[in-house]
């Protein structure tokens, strides 16, 4: 990349994130790419996120909220955000150090793009790690902002699934897209993954799909 590399705001919820949060934003600063600005957003949490994430101060842009949601945490870390692109990291993932080196120069490659993806492996721990898959996730995208933005905010109506919601959206849209084969996020699992807590949502999904059928016929034969 060039010496004037574009901005790259890296939108961060957290949401009872203290055990993992530091480990989250230090992977970040450790990315081979720059300028990078990172915006935090503590979604209500109970448990002692906002200082962990105050320690990073003033190296991070960090604001709290009522309790809304993973949407309406990453909607308003959208709202702070001043870079061209958008990454996403959730608070308990782990970047690995090239993520962004390697994904803006996909952008570099082809103007064209819109956004790039690449691969993620999922672990519980050092000893338990699965194998590297193709990740169409918010924590391996990196998205032009003018893109993010003609197909909007993440709708906060989905406690779950709200990716699937949106990226549905930006293929109607039209958005083009890369998938690289490089490792670029390591996924965390554990008791407490948003999927797990919110598993009562998991009826988002049919919602969502039906959504995307209807608005198919709606449009008409393509």
């Amino acid at each position: 990349m060039s010496a004037a590399n574009p901005l790259v705001s890296v939108i961060v919820p957290a949401y009872n994130a203290e055990r993992f949060l530091a480990e989250s934003i230090e992977s970040v600063f450790a990315q081979t790419y720059s300028p990078i600005e990172i915006v935090v957003i503590n979604d209500g949490s109970t448990d002692g996120t906002e200082a962990v994430a105050r320690r990073f101060s003033p190296r991070i842009t960090f604001a709290s909220q009522p309790n809304g949601g993973i949407s309406a945490a990453r909607n308003a870390a959208i709202g702070m955000a001043t870079g061209l692109f958008f990454a996403f990291q959730d608070s308990d993932d782990v970047w690995m150090p090239r993520k962004t080196e390697i994904q803006m120069a996909a952008f570099q490659a082809d103007p064209s793009l819109d956004m790039v993806f690449g691969g993620m492996q999922e672990f519980s721990s050092a000893s338990n790690v699965g194998p590297v898959v193709a990740g169409v996730v918010p924590g391996t995208m990196i998205v032009k902002r003018e893109s993010f933005l003609r197909v909007g905010l993440f709708d906060p109506s989905f406690k779950i699934a709200e990716f699937l919601h949106w990226y549905l959206l930006a293929r109607e849209k039209g958005l083009r897209e890369l998938l690289l084969p490089d490792l670029v996020l390591k996924r965390r699992i554990h008791g407490d993954n948003i999927g797990i807590r919110e598993r009562k949502e998991i009826r988002s999904y049919a919602r969502i799909l039906k959504g995307a059928l209807d608005r198919r016929r709606a449009s008409g034969p393509s």
